[in-house]
């Protein structure tokens, strides 16, 4: 079993570092995804990610102290079972299926700005 996710690079904080998990990357692309009027940049960076289940901790303290807290960025990675949602300021993890943990990250994310066709993670 393994945790798979996409984290966007331009995420990351200026000094931002991800350690001590070792991913598998299996794609990078860049796209033009953000908006002029955002804070964010219009080209992303994504790399498509595995990650070993036991590590899910680990993945998601190491992101939560790598993400830029002033960008409203986020970064989604699952397991079989369960979903992980990693901001700067906060890690949501819930099962596959629950409607109440997916609303919680949805409502985070609402409160960090970032706007609800971004909040793409899984129920």
């Amino acid at each position: 079993m393994a945790l798979i996710g996409t984290l966007v690079a331009e995420s990351l904080r200026v000094g931002g570092v991800l350690e001590d998990v070792v991913l598998t990357v299996h794609k990078i692309a860049r796209d033009e995804v953000g908006s002029s009027d955002s804070r964010h940049p219009i080209a992303w960076t994504f790399l498509d990610f595995e990650a070993a289940d036991e590590d899910a901790d680990r993945l998601a303290s190491s992101l939560q102290n790598g993400l830029d807290p002033r960008g409203r960025w986020y970064c989604e990675f699952a397991s079989d079972t369960e979903t992980f949602v990693v901001f700067a300021d906060r890690v949501f993890r819930y099962p596959h299926g629950d409607p109440a943990g997916q609303g919680e990250a949805a409502v985070h994310g609402r409160s960090t700005g970032i706007p609800v066709r971004r909040h793409d993670w899984p129920e």
